[in-house]
C-alpha cells in the first residue's frame, strides 16, 4: 500500500509539473492534473489537499535536486571558476528540460498568484556561487576588485533573468547555446587575467554526476 501511495503521489507530481510549466498557475486545475495523470481527483486531493499544496511540493520537489547538483561540482582539482561556467550549463539544461525544474521556475515567478509561501531558491544558488567565487579568490582566478557575496548575488539574479528572457524570445532550445554568450560577457568582468579562457566549453567535472 505504501509503494502504491508513493506511485500515486509521484504519478500526481509530474503530471502537475508538466502542467505548471506548459500553463502556469492559473491556467491548471484540480481536473487537469487528474485527466493527465489518469487518477481521480478525490486522489489529488487525498495526497495534497488542495492546488496550492501540489503546486508546493512540485517547488519543493524541483529544488530539493539542486543541492545534490551543486555537490557534484566540489573538485578542488579544477578551477572554481570553470566548476561555476559547467554548474550553470547544468542548470540551463535542466531549465529547458526538466518539468520540474521549469515548473518551478514558472511557479516561483507565478508565487504572487498562490496562496501559499514558496521556498525561496536563490539563497541556495547564492550561496553556492559566493563559495566558489571565494575558492577563486584564494587560488588567484579572481580579479582584486570582485566581492565574493555581492558578485554571487549579482550573478545569480542576471543568470536567472538572462535565461527567463532568452528563453520567452527565442525558445527554450536556445537557452544552452546562449549560455556561452553570456559568460563570454561575464567572466572577463570577474577574472583576475580577462584575456580568453576556456570555462565556456560545457564540460563534466563532477564525478559523482552521472552522465
Amino acid at each position: 500500500m505504501q509503494e502504491r501511495a508513493r506511485a500515486t503521489r509521484r504519478s500526481l507530481l509530474e503530471a502537475a509539473a508538466c502542467l505548471f510549466a506548459e500553463n502556469g498557475y492559473a491556467g491548471t486545475s484540480v481536473n487537469d492534473i487528474s485527466n493527465r495523470s489518469g487518477r481521480t481527483s478525490g486522489s489529488v486531493y487525498f495526497h495534497y489537499t488542495s492546488k496550492e499544496g501540489i503546486a508546493l511540493a512540485v517547488v519543493q520537489d524541483g529544488f530539493a535536486t539542486w543541492p545534490a547538483l551543486a555537490r557534484c561540482y566540489v573538485d578542488r582539482t579544477v578551477p572554481p571558476l570553470e566548476r561555476l561556467v559547467v554548474l550553470s550549463h547544468e542548470i540551463a539544461r535542466a531549465l529547458a528540460e526538466d518539468s520540474l525544474t521549469r515548473a518551478g521556475a514558472r511557479l516561483w515567478a507565478e508565487r504572487e498568484t498562490i496562496n501559499a509561501r514558496l521556498p525561496d531558491p536563490f539563497v541556495l544558488w547564492t550561496t553556492a556561487v559566493t563559495r566558489l567565487l571565494a575558492q577563486a579568490r584564494h587560488s588567484g582566478h579572481l580579479a582584486a576588485h570582485v566581492r565574493p557575496a555581492a558578485t554571487a548575488r549579482t550573478l545569480v539574479r542576471a543568470f536567472f533573468g538572462f535565461c527567463t528572457l532568452t528563453e520567452a524570445l527565442d525558445g527554450r532550445e536556445a537557452l544552452r547555446a546562449r549560455i556561452s554568450d553570456w559568460w563570454e560577457l561575464t567572466l572577463p568582468a570577474i577574472l583576475s587575467d580577462p584575456r580568453p579562457t576556456t570555462f565556456t566549453a560545457p564540460t563534466r567535472v563532477g564525478s559523482d554526476c552521472g552522465g
